[in-house]
């Protein structure tokens, strides 16, 4: 029922920084899962960092230490700073919630290119 916007891609090199951003048409406050999730060409959309319910985050494995996920005090601007960029982190990023996920409902998503 909720629609994301995403914006803040480009290219960067590699070891550079992006920050994205994504607006929410309704607080996010009450999902059970919110946040970011990429997907390169032909692959599935792998989960990158997310707001659980009670506010914890959860991190994909290759971004920790690198990601940081922010939400603003209405709950619907979510940001994800990312820092020393890899090649690998090349794909298109997209904001979701966990039932959105579930019924493979994606927006349009931000593309993110770092060169080597």
């Amino acid at each position: 029922q909720v629609r994301f916007v995403e914006s803040g891609g480009g290219l960067v090199e590699a070891g550079g920084s992006l920050t994205l951003s994504c607006t929410a048409s309704s607080s996010t406050h009450n999902m059970n899962t919110v946040g970011w999730y990429r997907s390169a060409p032909g692959k599935q959309h792998d989960l990158v960092a997310v707001f659980n319910r009670n506010r914890t985050t959860n991190y994909g494995e290759s971004v920790k230490g690198r990601f940081t996920i922010s939400r603003d005090n209405s709950n619907r601007i979510l940001t994800l700073q990312m820092n020393n960029l890899k090649p690998e982190d090349t794909a298109r990023y997209f904001c979701n919630s966990d039932i959105g996920v579930f019924l493979s409902s994606w927006g349009r998503g931000t593309q993110v290119t770092v060169s080597s």
